[in-house]
C-alpha cells in the first residue's frame, strides 16, 4: 500500500522542465522532481492539462526538507526516497524493493 500524497500545485511556469533545462533533477518514487528556486516540484497531468506540483515535505518531526532529498538518519517518513523496506530479509529502499510478497506499508509496489 502506498502512502497518499497531497496534490499541491506550484507556481505557474513558463519553463518546461526536462533533460538539459538547467535545473537539478531527482528521481522520487514514480516521478522526477526538479530543484527550482530552492524547492522541488514535478510535472503533473490532470483533466485540465499539465502543471507542476510541489514535492512532498518529509513528515519527520525535525526535518524540513523535501522527500526527494531528505537524508534523516532515522527517517520514518513513508514518502522519502530512502525509507527502508520493512520486510524480513530485505535490505533495499522502498523505492527499489522488488520483494514478490512485500508487506511493507511504505513500499510503492506493495498491495
Amino acid at each position: 500500500m502506498s502512502a497518499p500524497t497531497t496534490h499541491r500545485p506550484a507556481e505557474h511556469h513558463r519553463h518546461t522542465h526536462g533533460p538539459g533545462c538547467g535545473h537539478e533533477s531527482v528521481v522520487h518514487a514514480d516521478h522526477v522532481d526538479y530543484l527550482h528556486d530552492g524547492h522541488l516540484h514535478h510535472e503533473h497531468l490532470d483533466e485540465n492539462g499539465v502543471h507542476y506540483d510541489e514535492c512532498t515535505k518529509c513528515a519527520c518531526g525535525n526535518c524540513t526538507d523535501s522527500c526527494a532529498v531528505c537524508d534523516c538518519s532515522d527517517c520514518t517518513c513513508p514518502t522519502c526516497n530512502h525509507a527502508q523496506c520493512q520486510c524480513d530479509g530485505c535490505s533495499d529502499t522502498c523505492g527499489n524493493c522488488t520483494c514478490a510478497d512485500c508487506s511493507c506499508p511504505t513500499c510503492t509496489h506493495a498491495a
